[in-house]
């Protein structure tokens, strides 16, 4: 009889060592094939289930969370939501998240392992802890100032410090508000539906995922080719150049808007924008030496993440000697985004280096300590810090005598580029209407700001479309918005 009981207990210690196998294999081996699994609602529930952290402009949040006491508890909401739509995105219950609200998700859902102060015990026990906030480098009085200018034309701003490549300002025109996809019922399935289907495509984040010939702006990068090459060495020296201008190895002659273009000096050329004199100094520089100076800016670059990634500004480097000519002027393969164009005008302003640019300052635990801090993560040298000097010369007169008056600042120094760029099948597209610059206030000790506006429908009315009329203005506004704030003020 002992002999069965001692058989039946180990038949029992076998069973329970099997059980508890199982169990391992299930919770530890398979656990992500269970926890993928479309049927398993745990997850879902999980994540709605508590207040999602928040996305803050200087010191203020402007997203929430709102109790609907339903299933998927807690649905997202948005302050001021189609003025920071291009940098807070959409977290979605149907559609998932983008922008900011995709990339912090671990922090704002809190399920990022560094939101606890044992995180390796919180990722064996797959606890969620409140979710963290995300501080942004935005200045609320730039954002606002760039929204309220492009006033919901089709268009983008992008503002950068230049010393150290906070993101200040990242508007996209026409917006959307983010919460009208953030719950799950039949109303957000229309309203994913409508925003998709408009042709002005809302949801395009133009500052950051949509390129532009940037037309007579890149003339700034063509400009510190020039100077660093040596193929210009004075900027009063006249430039041997013809008007019109015959395209090497072609019959096409390119012309100015500008009259008097015929042999200008680099000063003049600059300032009065001399198609003819900038197509001839990149021939002169050569593929090599161009594209190495657009690559020095931030051209060509497909890894750029601020954090989430930004659209390749790109400038062809196979090209013959008429396209590089074009290309020259911003024209031909040539595209930036504002933000890279931004970041031109800032490598300027900052003695010739650009800083990598980025939208996050910290992130918090929801009781305020730090998880992580952001920060420019490296320094290029676009061009010899001599030939910054000459630029910021160059830009201070298209402000104070050329196209660029619009943008003037009492108080301070501003310096500037327009640019009108053709596109469309023959050049028949409204030309995109482009500005950019930067500003010092006349008590800094360094430019504090630096800007790029581009307007996809500017005013027809004014006559001559030119990004001195049409976007000057915003990039006025922004300037004086950050100008205005104590120094380290972010609102």
């Amino acid at each position: 009889m002992t002999r069965h009981i001692r058989h039946a207990a180990f038949f029992c210690a076998l069973l329970l060592i099997a059980l508890l196998a199982n169990a391992a294999r299930i919770q530890v081996i398979e656990a992500r094939t269970y926890d993928d699994n479309i049927a398993n609602r745990r997850g879902t529930i999980a994540r709605y289930g508590q207040p999602r952290g928040d996305i803050l402009v200087g010191g203020t949040p402007v997203t929430g969370s709102r109790d609907t006491g339903e299933h998927l508890r807690y649905e997202r909401t948005y302050t001021n939501g189609p003025m920071y739509a291009p940098v807070t995105g959409f977290a979605s219950q149907v559609y998932g998240t983008t922008f900011l609200e995709h990339t912090e998700d671990g922090v704002l859902a809190g399920t990022d392992p560094l939101l606890s102060p044992f995180p390796m015990w919180k990722g064996v026990a797959r606890d969620r802890n409140p979710g963290g906030d995300v501080l942004t480098t935005l200045h609320r009085g730039a954002q606002e100032a760039a929204y309220e200018g492009l006033a919901g034309r089709k268009g983008a701003v992008a503002a950068v410090e230049p010393s150290t490549g906070r993101i200040l300002a990242l508007v996209s025109a026409p917006s959307y508000d983010p919460s009208v996809l953030s719950g799950n019922g039949p109303a957000v399935a229309r309203s994913w539906a409508t925003l998709n289907r408009d042709p002005d495509k809302p949801m395009l984040n133009r500052a950051v995922r949509k390129t532009y010939p940037p037309g007579s702006t890149f003339k700034v990068v063509t400009a510190a080719a020039a100077l660093d090459a040596g193929v210009v060495k004075k900027l009063d020296k006249r430039t041997d150049s013809e008007d019109p201008y015959t395209l090497p190895g072609t019959r096409t002659s390119l012309t100015n808007e500008s009259e008097g273009c015929t042999d200008v000096p680099l000063r003049k050329a600059f300032e009065w924008s001399c198609n003819t004199v900038f197509a001839k100094l990149g021939v002169r520089v050569g593929v090599k030496r161009m594209a190495a100076t657009a690559k020095a800016f931030g051209f060509n670059d497909a890894k750029l993440r601020i954090p989430f990634s930004v659209a390749e500004s790109t400038f062809d480097t196979k090209v013959d000697k008429a396209q590089l000519a074009l290309s020259s002027i911003g024209q031909y393969n040539t595209r930036a985004t504002p933000l890279q164009m931004a970041m031109v005008a800032a490598a300027v302003a900052n003695g010739g280096q650009v800083r990598s640019p980025y939208l996050v300052e910290r992130t918090t635990r929801a009781g305020g300590s730090t998880v992580s801090t952001g920060g420019s993560r490296s320094v290029r040298q676009a061009m010899r810090p001599s030939t910054a000097a000459l630029l910021k010369e160059l830009m201070v007169d298209v402000v104070r005598e050329g196209t660029g008056s619009n943008a003037w600042i009492p108080g301070a120094t501003v310096g500037g580029k327009t640019g009108t760029a053709q596109h469309g099948l023959g050049n028949s597209g409204t030309p995109y209407a482009w500005f950019v610059s930067w500003a010092q206030g006349d008590l800094d000790l360094e430019p504090k700001v630096a800007v790029a506006v581009v307007v996809e429908d500017a005013d027809p009315d004014r006559g001559d479309i030119s990004g001195g009329g049409d976007a000057a203005p915003i990039a006025r506004a922004v300037m004086k918005a950050v100008l205005k704030s104590p120094s380290g003020d972010r609102r």
